[in-house]
């Protein structure tokens, strides 16, 4: 653990070797679907906490509910069956079902369209699962604020109410998100095990199964090492997002 060296796989490849390049390949599909799931979900819950109990208000509930209970797998499936649909109806490859990359693909522009269609459908069916926890998280917490006595004081000066929600009330109720979003990088570089599995990558995720399934002692403790590392890492900067987001905190 003190030399980072984590010996050899039983058939003879370096563990250092594989996980410093599976930890980008998690970090490729995952970081993309991170930052949507956060933006999307902050976006929705902050739209929903201001026009509690419209329309569009009872639309995203019910549609974040399901999608919140939709495990992985059938998203998943689900995202392969409109990939393979689009594909056949326009009669050319838009979506790659597996694979993250291609062979023999140069260029700057080429290189990037074959990344965004090879990490278009895992990135969708992550989002899919993964967005109305933010949703839900931030429309919860900002109602709690809506009503506090700062808010209504900000509004009776004179404020809109608008700006009252973007300045004051989201401000506060956006904290614990951050420490959320900051707890979710382990698993960026850890990687999605079913995901990876369904669409081929060769992630962290995937090499953990791997190494269960060979009796790899070595890539399994490997890879939980660098998970513990990172929550680690996780950990001092969710307290490093509160003090940037909570006045009261650099006070104290």
């Amino acid at each position: 653990m003190f030399h980072w060296d984590w010996g050899e796989s039983p058939l003879g490849e370096s563990v250092n070797q594989q996980i410093s390049f599976r930890i980008w390949v998690s970090a490729e599909l995952l970081l993309l679907a991170t930052v949507l799931s956060v933006i999307i979900g902050v976006a929705i819950g902050v739209y929903t906490a201001s026009n509690q109990y419209k329309m569009g208000d009872r639309i995203w509930q019910g549609i974040s509910i399901v999608t919140m209970n939709l495990h992985i797998v059938v998203a998943s499936i689900i995202t392969v069956a409109f990939g393979l649909w689009v594909n056949r109806i326009t009669g050319s490859r838009i979506f790659y079902v597996t694979g993250a990359s291609k062979y023999g693909v140069h260029g700057f522009f080429p290189t990037l369209l074959d990344f965004l269609q090879h990490v278009a459908l895992p990135t969708f069916s992550l989002l899919l699962v993964s967005y109305a926890g933010y949703h839900m998280m931030q429309r919860s917490l900002l109602l709690d604020n809506l009503n506090a006595d700062y808010v209504r004081t900000a509004r009776a000066k004179g404020l809109p109410r608008r700006k009252a929600i973007r300045k004051h009330a989201l401000r506060t109720s956006i904290i614990p998100v951050a420490t959320s979003v900051a707890f979710s990088i382990p698993g960026i570089f850890t990687g999605a095990i079913m995901t990876e599995k369904i669409f081929a990558w060769q992630g962290m995720g995937d090499y953990f199964i791997t190494a269960l399934s060979h009796n790899d002692v070595y890539g399994t403790v490997a890879v939980a090492a660098f998970g513990a590392f990172t929550t680690a890492v996780a950990a001092i900067l969710a307290d490093i997002t509160v003090v940037i987001l909570d006045p009261r905190v650099r006070v104290s």
